[in-house]
């Protein structure tokens, strides 16, 4: 198109209204040019439901079994939280302390209430928190409480799942799917417990000495970047890729969306989110 008429103002060069017409020129260009696409998603496998009815709104590779690293907690949480009696205490084993990386860094021998745990396990994925909690609810048997877990899961509908670690860390035969996940994340964000956890951005603890106190500060960064996250947990080992399960209301209207596998967890899942949104919109 011509550039649009202009006039030299003395004591101002051509060259800069030269300038000035050229960028007249770009703000007037025609708004249907194409634009770029959009990133393609990176995940491996996703998924977005209707966080009410739990009914599938959009995803990809949704019964692809896959690692599912510290998604696992959600459900390890959700069997603590069930079995009740939060407040009471339980002994760290000094089998936890082996574990790699410990994160909490527990004490052998102390005494912690399960509480406490819940929020280290979920906020920042603390894999010795999760462990002993298993410990504790498996009667001293991580494959009872392995089977525990197990059940639970086929009493949620979730065939695609078996579980064989409570913290995720060891995901060599623990696999789920997204929708399976996503499943999951509907019913633990039922209990008012783990609803208020997992929403939390951040949280100061009493700690024993020498420490005294610690702030938790929740992986889940959409809780402060995305608006209506409130929820759900994020998880990563080197063969699990990045993972996420996420709650996002928007006025009446909630979706759950879970990716597995992502080489970028913070890009990917806003795309599945508005996937879901979309489709809620069409009806």
């Amino acid at each position: 198109m011509p550039l649009p008429y202009f006039t030299v103002v003395p004591g101002r060069s051509l060259v800069a209204a030269v300038t000035m017409a050229v960028a007249l020129a770009v703000v007037a260009a025609p708004t249907g040019a194409r634009r770029p696409p959009a990133k393609p998603i990176t995940a491996k496998a996703w998924v977005v439901v209707d966080a009410a009815g739990g009914r599938l709104l959009a995803g990809k590779r949704q019964h692809r079994r896959l690692p599912i690293a510290s998604l696992t907690k959600v459900m390890t949480a959700l069997l603590v939280i069930e079995r009740g009696s939060l407040d009471e205490r339980v002994t760290v084993p000094p089998i936890v302390t082996k574990v790699e990386p410990l994160l909490e860094g527990l004490v052998p021998g102390r005494r912690y209430k399960r509480r406490t745990l819940l929020w280290s396990a979920l906020l920042v994925s603390a894999n010795d928190s999760a462990i002993t909690l298993a410990l504790d609810t498996g009667g001293g048997s991580l494959r009872q409480f392995y089977d525990l877990m197990n059940a639970r899961a086929r009493r949620l509908g979730m065939q695609e799942t078996t579980y064989a670690s409570a913290s995720g860390l060891d995901d060599r035969k623990n696999r789920s799917t997204a929708l399976d996940q996503a499943q999951l994340a509907r019913a633990a964000l039922r209990n008012p417990t783990f609803a208020q956890i997992v929403s939390t951005r951040k949280v100061l603890t009493k700690w024993a000495a020498p420490t005294y106190a610690k702030e938790w500060v929740n992986h889940n960064r959409m809780l402060a970047t995305y608006p209506g996250t409130y929820g759900v947990k994020t998880g990563w080992t080197s063969k699990a890729g990045g993972c996420l399960a996420i709650a996002v209301r928007r006025g009446d209207r909630s979706v759950v969306a879970v990716i597995l596998g992502s080489k970028a967890i913070w890009t990917d899942m806003p795309r599945v989110v508005e996937k879901g949104f979309a489709a809620l919109a069409r009806g």
